[in-house]
């Protein structure tokens, strides 16, 4: 190391390894192989550790016109799966010396403010939830790199998609209730203009609509405990042909529709039973706990920053929904 220097170069790491400085930033930069060997590219790392030689990542992203930096844009919507989704990306970006900003839509969904004046200056990608993609406009992520999280893959606008087997979990739930001998529904549905809510709706009607005497009706309402609880005591105040069994496309839906029932008088599961989607910690906080298909976010933002990446570097991401699983608790039984 030079006299005075209190940080090992590149070119302390080469003369320790006896390589060049372009072998070193080869190496380092995982960029060797077929120009270096197996064994130059280990004694060149191995020289990194004993000096604790750290890359000076300011000045290559410089010199690379790159940030190293990810957009994950969100709804201000169900914040604790969204949370899980963060710490999934921010995972995966910090093993490949990526950094990872959180944007929620201020407005839930909708258009939202450029948070950085332009983002095409200060970002290498996106990730972006379907349920704040209009946001991407406003902030101009749609001309980035960009992955889409719960997206229609034939009208995505990013180069690459990321679901979860929300049909899958949808499908899970019928078969659920169907086997209790459930036969009529209501669909607490979010009142949001999404692929990921639509894919719920049509795959819960056809799958009822495979069983002769099923009746489904659906109301909508926002993504709130109270929006719900108002939207499901209108639908279930009258008693004549009530349904059975409410499917809700989120925990909150159903948690509200709790508070409905416990107003009409109704108890879940012995007069009414409900259904989530997301596994929240709320699905364990209500009594009885929730029946509900459990969404593995920490996952799913991992998946959505490996996407991403394989992007950034030319590479085809994994193909595949997430798998999904419905928890069976006490909010179902059978109908009286």
């Amino acid at each position: 190391m030079p006299p005075g220097s209190t940080r090992p170069t590149s070119r302390d790491v080469a003369q320790a390894a006896g390589v060049s400085q372009a072998a070193v930033s080869l190496v380092l930069g995982d960029k060797w192989r077929g120009r270096v060997s197996e064994t130059t590219a280990d004694r060149v790392r191995e020289a990194a550790r004993e000096l604790g030689y750290r890359p000076n990542l300011a000045a290559r992203n410089l010199r690379l016109g790159r940030t190293r930096t990810v957009l994950l844009v969100v709804p201000a919507l169900t914040t604790e799966f969204f949370a899980g989704v963060y710490t999934g990306a921010t995972r995966i970006a910090a093993e490949h010396g990526f950094g990872v900003v959180l944007y929620p839509s201020p407005e839930g969904i909708g258009p939202a403010r450029d948070p950085f004046g332009s983002a095409r200056a200060a970002l290498d990608g996106v990730i972006a939830s379907s349920m704040a993609a209009d946001a991407l406009t406003a902030i101009r992520g749609d001309q980035l790199p960009l992955v889409m999280l719960d997206s229609d893959p034939a009208g995505s606008l990013g180069a690459a998609t990321v679901n979860l087997d929300i049909r899958d979990g949808v499908r899970q739930v019928a078969e659920h209730l169907l086997t209790l001998g459930h036969r009529r529904f209501l669909h607490l549905a979010a009142d949001i203009a999404s692929w990921t809510f639509e894919v719920r709706a049509q795959e819960l009607a056809a799958r009822l609509g495979q069983v002769p005497g099923t009746e489904l009706r659906t109301t909508r309402a926002p993504i709130s405990i109270e929006g719900a609880r108002a939207a499901a005591e209108a639908a279930l105040a009258v008693p004549d042909h009530r349904p059975t069994a409410v499917v809700c496309d989120d925990d909150q839906l159903a948690a509200g529709t709790y508070k409905a029932a416990r107003r009409l008088g109704l108890r879940v599961p012995d007069d009414i039973s409900v259904t989530g989607l997301d596994d929240l910690a709320l699905a364990t906080a209500i009594d009885p706990e929730l029946t509900t298909v459990r969404l593995d976010a920490e996952l799913f933002g991992e998946r959505g920053m490996a996407a991403l990446l394989a992007v950034l570097e030319g590479r085809d991401p994994a193909e595949g929904d997430i798998p999904v699983a419905l928890v069976v608790r006490g909010s179902t039984a059978p109908p009286r």
